[in-house]
């Protein structure tokens, strides 16, 4: 498996919250809405349901994610539907009672051959899933 990690994005809010918040992904769909157009453009075709968020790209169509796993640490999202085995994780680390760190992760299973092709283009997803998820805190 490939890791692919965005930069770790401070949040004002604390880890508890932050797990709360994600418990129901239907909750997302205000604060994306609310995103300006700026933001809302490198978020891309997202939707949501109770337990999955649904993104739908030109290259490889609808993906669903779906959760696997949520602690207050870690929600887990397994890709559905994905042409390669593919989790993404999103992290929550207390910095302070009030602030925690949030990093996306996408792991994925790729051939050896196809990771310098694809690594860039996923590299950049990972970034704008840890963007997205840090703020749509």
């Amino acid at each position: 498996m490939s890791k692919y990690s965005s930069k770790p994005t401070v949040v004002n809010r604390p880890a508890e919250e932050l797990y709360s918040k994600f418990a129901d992904f239907t909750a997302l769909q205000a604060a994306l809405d609310g995103l300006d157009a700026e933001q809302r453009a490198k978020v891309g075709d997202v939707s949501f349901t109770p337990d999955s968020i649904c993104i739908n790209t030109p290259q490889v169509g609808q993906i669903e994610l779906k959760a696997v796993e949520r602690t207050p640490e870690l929600i887990k999202l397994q890709a559905m539907n994905s042409p390669v085995p593919m989790n993404l994780l999103v992290e929550f680390k207390p910095q302070s009672e009030s602030s925690t760190e949030v990093t996306g992760t996408i792991d994925v299973e790729l051939p050896m051959m196809l990771r310098p092709l694809i690594g860039p283009t996923l590299q950049k997803a990972a970034d704008q899933f840890g963007g997205l998820f840090a703020s749509l805190a």
